[in-house]
Parts: C-alpha cells; sequence; structure tokens
C-alpha cells in the first residue's frame, strides 16, 4: 500500500491532474497549499522508501533490541496508543479536525487518516513483532 500511494504522488508529480484537488485541504474553494512536481516527488520516493524498510524488515530476522521493560513505543509499560500523537493539524487535516464540510475533510476523515493510522500501526506490528 505505500507504494501504492508512492506511484500515485509520482503521478501527480508527472502532471496527472486525477483526485488532485480532492488531497490538498481547501478553505472557500481554494486549496491551503499547492504542492509542486518537486514537493510530490518527495514524498512519492519517501513512500518508496518506507515499503522497502518495511519489506525489508518483514523478510529480514531483524528485530531492535530495547532495554528490559522499554517497549518499542518509547515508555516502560505503556500501550501503543499512548504515545500516538495528535493526528493532524487540528484545523484542516487529521482526525481531530475542526473544518469538516470540505470534499477534502469527508475523504481525510473517511480515507486519508484511517489509512495513515493502519499503514503506522502496521508497519510497527512488522518492525517490533
Amino acid at each position: 500500500m505505500l507504494a501504492a500511494v508512492g506511484a500515485l504522488h509520482l503521478y501527480w508529480a508527472a502532471g496527472g491532474q486525477r483526485a488532485r484537488l480532492a488531497a490538498v485541504p481547501e478553505m472557500e474553494g481554494r486549496p491551503l497549499i499547492a504542492p509542486g512536481p518537486l514537493g510530490c516527488v518527495a514524498v512519492g520516493v519517501s513512500l518508496f522508501f518506507a515499503a522497502a524498510l518495511v519489506s525489508w524488515a518483514a523478510a529480514s530476522d531483524y528485530r531492535p533490541a530495547f532495554p528490559k521493560g522499554q517497549h518499542a513505543w518509547g515508555r516502560p509499560s505503556s500501550p501503543p496508543c499512548s504515545s500516538c500523537a495528535a493526528v493532524g493539524d487540528r484545523k484542516y487535516v487529521g482526525f481531530f479536525k475542526r473544518v469538516r464540510d470540505t470534499e477534502f475533510a469527508r475523504r481525510d476523515s473517511r480515507i486519508y487518516s484511517p489509512l495513515c493510522l493502519l499503514l503506522g500501526l502496521g508497519a510497527a506490528a512488522i518492525v517490533v513483532s
């Protein structure tokens, strides 16, 4: 899935327009950011790199070593969710956003934020298990 999202960013970098505007937060019908081709390439390459790292971790016997009583999440005896930061900027992006009446906000609530959370938790489970 990380590679598929990376490929989508490379498609946008190459000039593709499908779903591009629905992937950017907006206010009063205007995009709040205007990611250019270089930014889309940077995100796409980063996602491919993340996919490669997760694949490598899943295929190898590598398991990070943590001090006794220390969980991979950074704190002794803490459940994974306690170290998850608030997702997004709390205004336009993420689970706790205040602006919810735009096409991006609806897609963010249904698709983007849950996908980010699941990809992150899935990658962490692979690396830590």
